[in-house]
């Protein structure tokens, strides 16, 4: 059964926000990377590489591959990715030099010509990179891996640091897919987060990626930033309506200054209320679908006609570490510092540190760090998850066919847990499925996390961004 259009309805009231608003995962992997491992290590993914050559888990569907930049020129005071702050652009040579390192690890380990689909360049930002450091790397990736002829190659775009020319030899080299860093357009908002970028820049960027031809531009968004206001954040939608970008990812800004020191620049008194944060979701909701996006999940808004909202109609849709995709859930190769990757139902992550990182590939072996050997109880509940974030529906036949299991008995428990949501008209539950109704995608991610099994206690949650 194909899903239905995501229609979010009347957002949840105080006592709804209170109850299913709190801190939660975001779900692009479950589970979540907080339980990985360290006694996972280089030698289990090794291991884990060694499956997926002789064919076993989803190896026969072509791998994605992620590589992180980490250098960024200045710091975003919102940031919580990992990034290296400098304006040294002479560290990228060594950087380069051991991802170069990487990749032939990988190459060793599953052999010359290993099938991928999509590349995706995140970071930091990747455009801190030269055009000639850039198209090396790409070549690099060319040899080590057989990259479908229509393969998606995407990159994180900083307006800020590429112009309309920059486009142009980013095509060249092969990308067609970006995604933009924008966040805000409000000048004060700008300020209050050390990101100041006008909004002529991000027009001319769509304008010339629109002439290329590109497959699919993306605007990134975040609601909840300090001196964000119902009424500013509205006028922000309005522009980026206007320049009608094929996708705009939404998302909550969690202002966690205990684990990302950047936003310790924030003064907390400045942000907007749960009730102004909600307020500016459900605005922005209402008018992207007024605008003709569809609601792809969660924080994700595409056109009719993007490969995103083709999938969620036809049921494709899957969720990663790098948010939805319209392409089959399959490996994923995490390159680069702090990376993450999924593999013959393993996950691993990169050691964090460049010092750590590159001690690792100097020795010759892989710098994983911590992950996890993925359990069955782990794959059925992952399975689930995946299709409350993505389809907003479970069927249970589905679960059963897919998982071995009886959903109504194996899950029992946790359908208990729903029934307070079903009163609430956050989910259905009808005779062998379970729903997500127009009001509980507010809260999809307190939905999912019933099937969680590792979060049984609520200090647990309060490292996680607020739900809503």
């Amino acid at each position: 059964m194909h899903p239905s259009p995501i229609r979010t309805g009347p957002y949840p009231g105080p006592e709804t926000m209170a109850r299913y608003g709190g801190p939660g995962p975001r779900y692009t992997s479950y589970p979540t990377a907080d339980r990985f491992v360290e006694a996972f290590g280089a030698d289990d993914y090794a291991r884990a590489l060694a499956a997926r050559r002789e064919g076993r888990g989803t190896a026969s569907r072509p791998m994605s591959l992620y590589v992180h930049i980490p250098f960024c020129e200045s710091v975003c005071f919102y940031c919580a990715c990992h990034k290296i702050v400098t304006r040294r652009h002479e560290r990228a040579d060594d950087y380069l030099r051991l991802l170069m390192l990487e990749i032939a690890l990988h190459e060793r380990a599953l052999g010359l010509g290993a099938p991928v689909s999509r590349i995706h360049l995140g970071g930091g930002s990747p455009t801190f990179l030269s055009d000639a450091q850039l198209a090396a790397l790409a070549r690099r990736l060319r040899q080590a891996f057989a990259i479908e002829p229509d393969a998606q190659w995407s990159i994180e775009v900083d307006p800020r640091t590429a112009d309309a020319e920059r486009l142009e030899r980013l095509a060249a080299m092969g990308f067609n897919r970006l995604s933009l860093g924008v966040q805000d357009l409000d000048p004060e908002v700008q300020r209050a987060v050390h990101r100041e970028q006008s909004l002529e820049s991000v027009e001319r960027l769509i304008a010339r990626a629109r002439e290329l031809g590109l497959r699919s531009t993306s605007i990134d968004l975040i609601h909840g930033l300090p001196r964000q206001t119902p009424e500013r954040f509205a006028t922000t939608i309005e522009e980026v309506c206007r320049l009608r970008p094929d996708r705009i990812a939404l998302y909550a800004y969690a202002h966690l200054p205990r684990r990302f020191k950047p936003q310790r620049h924030i003064d907390a008194a400045t942000l907007p209320s749960p009730a102004q944060r909600l307020a500016m979701l459900a605005n922005a909701s209402g008018r992207l679908s007024a605008a003709g996006y569809e609601h792809i999940g969660m924080d994700h808004f595409a056109l009719p006609g993007d490969a995103l909202a083709v999938a969620r109609r036809q049921g494709r849709l899957h969720r990663d570490f790098q948010g939805y995709s319209d392409q089959p859930a399959a490996d994923l190769l995490g390159l680069g510092v702090s990376a993450i990757g999924q593999v013959a139902g393993c996950y691993s992550q990169n050691e964090k540190s460049l010092a750590d990182w590159g001690d690792a590939l100097r020795q010759g072996r892989f710098p994983v760090a911590r992950g996890l050997a993925c359990s069955r109880d782990d794959l059925t509940r992952r399975h689930i998850i995946m299709a409350l974030m993505c389809q907003g529906r479970v069927e249970y036949e589905t679960i059963a066919q897919s998982c071995l299991i009886d959903m109504e008995k194996a899950f029992h428990a946790e359908l208990e847990l729903l029934r307070p949501m079903a009163d609430q008209g956050l989910v259905a539950l009808e005779p062998g499925a379970i729903v997500v109704t127009p009001s509980g995608w507010y809260v999809v991610r307190s939905i999912a996390m019933v099937f969680d099994r590792y979060l049984q206690a609520d200090a647990a949650r309060a490292q996680y961004s607020r739900v809503l």
